[in-house]
């Protein structure tokens, strides 16, 4: 009980919402180092995942060299770079990236493999062009599973970005590093706190934010499939 008042009374404290150090500029700092990674992962994996997925071949590669990406240590990376290149946000930039593009890739191509043949086909007869079937028949089907992609990957940066502090970055885990140093439980897990419900929160917003690009009907039908999936499974 004597931890969880500590907690109580230090996210509660004046101090922590107010200054530099203050729990407001520490979450923009964390939300602008995980948007910013997302952003440039989205930008190389989306279009890697999609035009694999469209054109059906150098998938089994492409999906092998991403899940590869998911075996580096986002700590060892951020070492790495950071002895290269020195302080500064790039060796949080490649770690963070680096973290975010497996789901992205992956999802997006499955995504675009599971586009039924028969669809692609009667596209094409009604005289689409290459182009005109992926934007307005293979993305939209593909929809779900792009976005659950990029849903993960956003998540798991927002999960990770508390790195940042490892490299004298700001962000939410200067509350971890700067407890540890300190000793000060209370800061430590309030800042483990903070980290989940932001997580949390960005899981809730990008959910939302599905929800309004996916038509209901794909969506209704993903949701089947998974049921689907999960009853043939347990059977």
């Amino acid at each position: 009980m004597d931890v969880l008042s500590d907690l109580i009374r230090w996210l509660t404290a004046p101090e922590q919402w107010s200054g530099p150090s203050g729990i407001p500029v520490r979450t923009v700092q964390h939300l602008w180092y995980s948007l910013l990674a997302t952003a440039i992962a989205t930008a190389v994996a989306l279009p890697v995942g999609v035009g694999i997925g469209h054109i059906g071949r150098g998938g089994l590669l492409v999906i092998n060299l991403s899940n590869l990406g998911r075996a580096l240590p986002s700590l060892g990376i951020i070492i790495l770079v950071f002895t290269l290149v020195g302080f500064g946000v790039i060796p949080v930039l490649v770690a963070l990236t680096a973290l975010a593009i497996p789901p992205i890739v992956t999802n997006s191509y499955v995504g675009m493999r599971s586009v039924d043949r028969d669809v692609r086909e009667a596209a094409e007869g009604m005289g689409m062009t290459g182009w005109q079937v992926l934007w307005k028949v293979e993305l939209p089907v593909a929809m779900p599973l792009i976005m659950a992609g990029v849903r993960t990957s956003t998540v798991q940066v927002v999960a990770t970005a508390t790195l940042a502090a490892f490299v004298g970055l700001g962000g939410l885990g200067r509350y971890l590093i700067d407890g540890f140093a300190q000793r000060d439980l209370p800061q430590v897990l309030g800042g483990a706190v903070l980290v989940a419900v932001l997580s949390l929160l960005t899981e809730l917003v990008l959910g939302r934010v599905q929800t309004l690009v996916v038509s209901k009907g794909l969506a209704e039908r993903s949701a089947a499939a998974a049921v689907g999936a999960k009853v043939q499974k347990a059977a």
